[in-house]
């Protein structure tokens, strides 16, 4: 075992800084070398989204010593770079410890003289993105591990436009939490100094109840949902998050009637109990709320992850009687291509509208973004630089945002918010099947309706996971290879671009022609395929793994799914997997 991780931990252990609980949790293991190793063999890395780790003792973990040095890291930040009058509003979910994160994050913020809005419940991303913006604070955080195990919880950062922070604020935010070295120099302050100096505010129902005039407002047929009311059935589940309350109050005030939460994932639960993984991403997770749609006899299956960003879809196909999932890509094109199709209809469209998504989602997105005349942007994947480019069109007047997705099950309805948002993509898919329900229709048939128009588009991802130091440099050397000996053929299909988004590079393969991505430097790699078929390289940001994203277009279902399967195989041979 290396010495610092023993000066680390007897430091943790010995100085009168750290209170007896950590202290007795980490006598507990001092017997157990490896995992005193796993704790003290690093800092928990404070990356571009912010922290993301396991709950525990140690400097590898999240705690109230690790949150409240990264607060004090963004303080600096701020005090340096931003206006610290402005304030940070913070919010939580439902995980282990989220709301005493929550508070230590507001308490450190405060003793720094930087104003701090705490929620004063549990609340969605979506709602601290737009908290942040009606306050008109310089950053936000969201105290919040996503869809991880129940063991992890996460520090997620924003900036004053709503959005995870992008660069230069990222690196800048990074650098000034990493020079915080010693525990003893983090602030706080007491709950009664911060409120007696008009240092913390607590917030609630005044933002709860914005944020659901904001949700309305992107509804467009309200009289098909009043006269289909009572022929919807809808079940939900919030995974034991934190999207019970919003998404269950806009269906209310929407006029929904039938609308079943699953009761044994209704209420908080860190542990996650009914759950191996909540994920709206995993088909196992869908288990209790399946079993509920059939005992009520559902048109649609909706499942929001414990931070209510993602929003997971099944759908009841009246030909089969059976359940069919929909990936992110499918659910968000059916908001998305609803949308364009009737705002376009009754002339709601804004002036220069835009349509915004990431390299790595389905090509159908360009399609119907074209047919209805939507100027088209693509942006790195991970949905704050969707936000990002809601800012430069508000800075410059180019274009009005109208939606986005990722194929990651997140999309955006409108610009109250600037990162995923679960209740308004809720909320316009219950629209939208309303809307079709009234025509004889489900959105399974809808799905297909619009696969028959534009082509059969299938997706899907190969994950390889690699862990430890050995891990990262086989996927470095996979990444390398890949650069340096660029494929110029995926079995029988042509790579017609390469994009090398580290590089900046794009070249032709036909002429060899090159020129710039446009996209900020990234380690990701394209390749774009004759017969609107493609293939992405990227390694995770946050998990040991190198992912492959593949997408092609085909006749039928049967055949983009053969196909698929087909380019699949193709890639795992060019990489030896």
């Amino acid at each position: 075992m290396e010495a610092r991780v023993m000066e680390q931990f007897n430091y943790w252990l010995n100085d009168p800084y750290f209170d007896d609980a950590t202290k007795q949790e980490l006598l507990a293991i001092r017997n157990d070398p490896k995992e005193v190793e796993d704790r003290f063999y690093k800092d928990l890395a404070f990356g571009t989204g912010g922290l993301r780790g396991v709950i525990g003792a140690g400097t590898n973990r999240m705690n109230l010593y690790t949150v409240r040095k990264a607060t004090q890291g963004l303080a600096n930040y701020i005090n340096k770079n931003g206006d610290p009058k402005k304030g940070v509003a913070i919010s939580y979910d439902s995980r282990r410890m989220s709301a005493e994160f929550a508070k230590e994050t507001a308490l450190c913020l405060a003793a720094n003289g930087i104003k701090a809005y705490l929620s004063d419940t549990l609340r969605p991303v979506p709602e601290e993105s737009f908290a942040l913006r009606y306050f008109g604070c310089q950053a936000g955080v969201e105290i919040t591990a996503s869809h991880n195990p129940p063991e992890y919880n996460g520090y997620k950062v924003y900036w004053e436009d709503g959005a995870q922070v992008t660069p230069p604020h990222d690196t800048g935010i990074i650098a000034d939490v990493n020079a915080v070295t010693d525990y003893n120099e983090v602030k706080t302050m007491s709950e009664a100094d911060a409120k007696a100096a008009g240092l913390l505010v607590y917030f609630g129902k005044e933002i709860d109840d914005a944020y659901m005039e904001a949700l309305k407002k992107q509804i467009i047929h309200p009289d098909v949902i009043r006269e289909m009311a009572d022929d919807l059935t809808i079940v939900y589940t919030p995974f034991h998050g934190a999207g019970l309350v919003p998404v269950t109050r806009v269906l209310s005030e929407l006029g929904f009637k039938k609308v079943y939460v699953v009761p044994e994932q209704k209420d908080p639960d860190p542990n996650f109990t009914t759950l191996t993984y909540p994920n709206p991403e995993d088909p196992k997770a869908f288990e209790l709320a399946l079993k509920l749609a059939k005992k009520v006899d559902a048109d649609i299956v909706l499942a929001t992850d414990p931070d209510a960003d993602r929003l997971g879809v099944y759908c009841k196909d009246t030909k089969t009687g059976e359940y069919v999932g929909f990936t992110g890509n499918m659910s968000g094109m059916l908001i998305g291509e609803y949308i364009l199709r009737e705002r376009s209809k009754n002339g709601t469209l804004p002036k220069n509208p835009a349509f915004v998504t990431t390299i790595v989602t389905t090509n159908l997105a360009k399609a119907v973004a074209e047919k209805y005349g939507l100027h088209y942007v693509e942006t790195l994947t991970g949905f704050k630089y969707i936000g990002e480019q809601i800012h430069h069109f508000e800075l410059d007047h180019s274009y009005n945002y109208v939606f986005g997705l990722e194929e990651s099950y997140g999309c955006l309805a409108g610009t109250h918010a600037r990162d995923k948002d679960a209740p308004v993509a809720v909320m316009m898919l219950c629209e939208a099947a309303a809307f079709y329900k009234k025509q004889g229709l489900t959105l399974w048939d809808q799905m297909q309706n619009i696969y028959r128009e534009y082509g059969y588009y299938k997706e899907t991802q190969i994950a390889i996971t690699m862990k430890g130091i050995e891990g990262a440099g086989k996927i470095q050397e996979m990444m390398n290879s890949l650069r340096e000996n660029p494929p110029k053929k995926f079995g029988k299909w042509t790579v017609e671009e390469f994009r090398d988004y580290d590089r900046n590079i794009v070249k032709e393969t036909a002429t060899g022609e090159t020129h710039s991505t446009g996209l900020p430097k990234s380690n990701v790699l394209y390749f774009a395929l004759d017969k609107d078929a493609w293939v992405c390289a990227r390694p995770s940001g946050t998990e040991p793994k190198i992912k492959f994203y593949i997408g092609v277009r085909s006749d039928s279902l049967e055949h983009a799914a053969e196909e698929n399967e087909e380019l699949s195989a193709e890639v795992k041979k060019i990489i030896g997997a």
